[in-house]
């Protein structure tokens, strides 16, 4: 956590608002911007758009998902495009070890503002461009939430996968099924060996089936 970093300072320079979430049983309070206008460029709405400032239901489902799985003190997880930081802060609570990652620098406070209000103050948070990393070291396991929506991405995240994962580790990427996302994991076959799992979301209105997929990479088991 950087020291610099006061909840006091964060609550003087945004409004925010409190999304209440139970994963697996426990309850977390993740710290939203309440209006959107002060991130969005009026003349240029698409670009840099803050994808950031909502729980997506990907994040949602991944978050559970690590939850669930075994924890093993040993190992080093790196999340990318960690947004708000629900992700993380669902695995540091069940005991991953992990790194969150973030290049905005409004969602990087908003992350390190999360951390501290669900008592996570411990969880490691940097900044990582995706097309020019400097991020030291290397990690057992990658994971990400809806990171597949740009095309000009997918050869910045395969180069971050191949020098950031250890040999044998695996990434974990979690998204709705986008005719871009398909294309996106068609390039990723050509690196990893992958395995697809479907979660279903349901609610009186609609339904929504995010995918997480699971990717070793090719000749590194």
């Amino acid at each position: 956590m950087d020291q610099t970093f006061s909840l006091e300072s964060f609550y003087k320079a945004y409004e925010t608002e409190t999304k209440e979430m139970v994963i697996n049983g426990r309850k977390f309070d993740i710290l939203l911007p309440k209006y959107l206008d002060r991130f969005i460029n009026a003349h240029d709405v698409m670009n840099g758009f803050p994808l950031w400032a909502k729980i997506w239901q990907a994040s949602w489902v991944l978050a559970g998902y690590l939850a669930e799985m075994p924890v093993a003190a040993e190992k080093n997880f790196l999340e990318i495009g960690g947004g708000a930081g629900l992700v993380s802060i669902v695995a540091t609570s069940f005991g991953h070890h992990i790194t969150l990652t973030e290049y905005n620098p409004d969602a990087l406070q908003f992350a390190r503002a999360n951390a501290l209000i669900n008592k996570c103050s411990q969880l490691n948070i940097q900044e990582l461009d995706w097309n020019h990393p400097r991020l030291m070291g290397q990690f057992d396991t990658i994971v990400a939430s809806e990171v597949s929506y740009r095309e000009e991405d997918i050869q910045p995240l395969l180069m971050l996968f191949k020098n950031l994962l250890k040999t044998g580790g695996e990434v974990i990427l979690a998204g709705e099924m986008r005719k871009l996302s398909k294309d996106v994991y068609k390039a990723f076959e050509i690196m990893f060996d992958i395995r697809v799992l479907k979660k279903t979301l349901r609610s009186d209105s609609e339904e929504i089936k995010v995918f997480i997929f699971r990717m070793k990479m090719k000749g590194k088991q």
